[in-house]
């Protein structure tokens, strides 16, 4: 997937003139909770097919950036336009932007008493209006791109932390979302588990999902991210291709914070 340019920021005025491409539209975004600055003015805009890896110390806001994006967390201020619809405070708004994005967590957050092809089903036929049939064949063809089509009758007590976060990828694709948000997925995962995971995540960018990734992994940014940014204390420290982030960083904090996981 080709590089793509950085996009100064639009004012809120200019939103609804965004070009056709820009799926993603944040605009000096603000977030705090009791003696803290989550998110302090965030900017950026996302385009189709986009994949954008955000880095940063722990505390740095991504976390609460994402799920201001999907409507998670309400933003205090600022403009967040997803593939045109606005996320305000019309009930509506919200529940179209949040079938339209898919959120994978560190945690794999499976009902534990549903099996796995259960759990996919679920949104699809209450959300969506699915048939079972509907829902189930479309379920086993995610379960089979992910690798595990032999676990749709397991429960998620015996799967493997990376198995059942693949089931998790599964079932946030079953909605068919636009935009596909990752907050640190492997995270949770041992070592020898990671790889099957970022695995399923790099055949997504590759088909061509937008994706905006919190992660602290290198060699996936490295290879499948179009931009990176860094936050620190809920702002943008730097954004730029992964060439230019790990060879030749223009922010002193960008180089101290590569110094220190690299």
């Amino acid at each position: 997937m080709p590089s793509l340019p950085d996009i100064a920021p639009l004012a809120p005025s200019d939103a609804a003139a965004a070009p056709a491409d820009d799926i993603l539209i944040i605009e000096d975004v603000f977030k705090s909770f009791p003696g803290v600055e989550a998110v302090r003015g965030f900017s950026a805009r996302i385009r189709r097919q986009e994949v954008v890896v955000i880095m940063g110390p722990s505390g740095s806001g991504k976390s609460t950036l994402l799920r201001c994006l999907n409507g998670l967390e309400q933003a205090d201020s600022g403009l967040i336009i997803v593939d045109g619809i606005p996320l305000d405070d019309n009930h509506a708004h919200r529940l179209e932007i949040r079938q339209e994005t898919g959120m994978v967590f560190q945690s794999f957050n499976l009902f534990p008493h549903l099996t796995v092809l259960e759990n996919i089903n679920l949104a699809p036929m209450r959300v969506r209006h699915k048939s079972e049939q509907e829902a189930t064949a479309r379920s086993m063809e995610l379960l089979g791109m992910v690798g595990i089509a032999d676990k749709a009758s397991s429960y998620p007590a015996h799967l493997s932390g990376g198995q059942q976060q693949r089931v998790a990828i599964a079932r946030a694709l079953a909605m068919s979302p636009k935009i596909m948000l990752f907050d640190e997925p492997t995270s949770a995962l041992d070592p020898e588990m990671i790889n099957e995971v970022l695995d399923v995540m790099k055949d997504l960018a590759r088909a061509g999902m937008t994706m905006v990734v919190v992660t602290h992994e290198m060699g996936f940014a490295r290879e499948v991210a179009d931009r990176i940014i860094l936050m620190d204390s809920g702002s943008i420290v730097e954004t730029g291709t992964p060439d230019t982030f790990f060879t030749n960083p223009r922010e002193e904090r960008t180089r101290r914070f590569l110094s220190q996981i690299l």
